[in-house]
């Protein structure tokens, strides 16, 4: 009986396999515009969201025209994002923010640690509010 049982949980894992691949590939990374991601310490991914700044605002993220004109400003580099400074506490829970894709053209690949979540929010403002 647990072969049986074993055959039948092999099978129906296979069945599912097709279906997944299919989920992860509906998603790729945009063509045009960017794929902001914020990742937990041990590289657990938490939440991501595309961004489109041209011809509008869009893309799937809630806060679309406030992050690009945040990005606007900053001319695309996402060093030098203004925020919404405010303090934060000291708590050391770090995630990993990502920018991938293309803004105006240009290729970005963009990687910041930041101590916890209220220090990225302080830091990128509505980027990464999503």
């Amino acid at each position: 009986m647990r072969i049986r049982s074993a055959a039948v949980a092999a099978v129906t894992l296979l069945a599912l396999a097709p279906a997944a691949t299919a989920v992860a590939e509906s998603h790729p990374a945009p063509k045009r515009g960017l794929l902001l991601t914020v990742s937990g310490a041990e590289g657990t991914w938490i939440r991501g969201v595309g961004l489109q700044c041209g011809p509008r605002a869009g893309g799937g993220h809630p806060e679309a025209r406030a992050a690009c004109n945040a990005l606007t400003w900053a001319r695309g580099d996402f060093d030098a994002l203004r925020g919404d400074p405010y303090p934060c506490t000291k708590e050391y829970d770090p995630v990993i923010a990502t920018a991938d894709g293309t803004w105006r053209g240009r290729t970005v690949h963009w990687t910041k640690t930041f101590s916890n979540a209220c220090v990225l929010d302080a830091e990128t403002g509505p980027v990464f509010r999503f």
